[in-house]
């Protein structure tokens, strides 16, 4: 750096250390105004928290409003896209193997194509899996289990949009084993990293993602102890393992670093 050149075209009280200290100034002030110039296009509506629950499973959760999340097909590791959000349904080979539709229409293709996000399924065809429904209307959530789409209830098929996933039963400890079983719910007592999505009271959603390795059971377990005060009503287990995935930011989670071709995400 030439300082004389510089110094020539300042007042003469300027010395050495007071051009460093503008360039110093200058340089903060630039890498400020690059941040808030990248940040400004991400969403901010929503809060993120990290919980330690008492049975030690660490939770990660973007809280926000169902009018500020959308349902989004993509084909690569959450953290790679450029949204924020949480991974969604289970898959096979990028074909959608749970309920993802906006306003009737899935997500990948067509009503009734397989693999569009129309389907909830898996071993059976036929399987049911709980699906959380927002109704547009009514301004209500709702879990409805259901095969397709088709079967779901809602005031108006032009304002809605459901997830499909398997039903979590928050406030059913007796029947909410035997529900999961039913739906078919993979590796429910193995440890694995785990996804899900829950509500309360005044329609807050809760995108929840675990990096812990543990069982359905000990995934519900710290959910329940780390929103007692929330009123949660109810919520669906997400695609796990290697697929639990999340992006806010103040943390990314990769899971495996696998891709996942389905998330939910924030608008803004």
């Amino acid at each position: 750096m030439n300082y004389s050149i510089l110094t020539k075209f300042l007042p003469s009280r300027f010395n050495r250390f007071h051009v460093i200290l503008i360039f110093i100034t200058t340089a903060l002030l630039v890498s400020l105004i690059g941040y808030n110039q990248r940040d400004i296009a991400n969403p901010r509506n929503y809060h993120y928290e990290k919980h330690k629950a008492s049975n030690g499973v660490v939770l990660h959760t973007i809280r926000t409003t169902p009018d500020n999340v959308r349902l989004q097909a993509i084909d690569m590791n959450v953290t790679k896209t450029p949204y924020y959000g949480i991974n969604g349904g289970f898959f096979w080979e990028g074909a959608l193997l749970s309920i993802a539709v906006i306003n009737d229409q899935p997500l990948k293709g067509m009503p009734g194509d397989y693999g569009s996000g129309w389907y909830n399924t898996g071993i059976d065809t036929n399987l049911k899996r709980g699906t959380l429904v927002w109704d547009d209307v009514t301004k209500r959530f709702s879990i409805q289990v259901v095969t397709h789409a088709g079967e779901l209830t809602v005031t108006d098929k032009q304002r809605y949009w459901a997830q499909g996933g398997v039903s979590m039963k928050l406030n059913d400890s007796f029947g909410s084993e035997s529900d999961m079983i039913l739906e078919q719910m993979p590796a429910y007592n193995e440890g694995h990293m785990r996804t899900a999505v829950v509500y309360d009271s005044q329609e807050n959603i809760y995108m929840i993602v675990t990096p812990s390795y543990c069982t359905i059971e000990e995934f519900r377990a710290a959910i329940l102890d780390s929103f007692s005060d929330r009123r949660l009503v109810d919520g669906i287990y997400l695609d796990g393992d290697g697929s639990s995935q999340l992006q806010c930011r103040y943390v990314r989670l990769k899971g495996d670093q696998r891709q996942v071709y389905q998330m939910l995400t924030l608008i803004k």
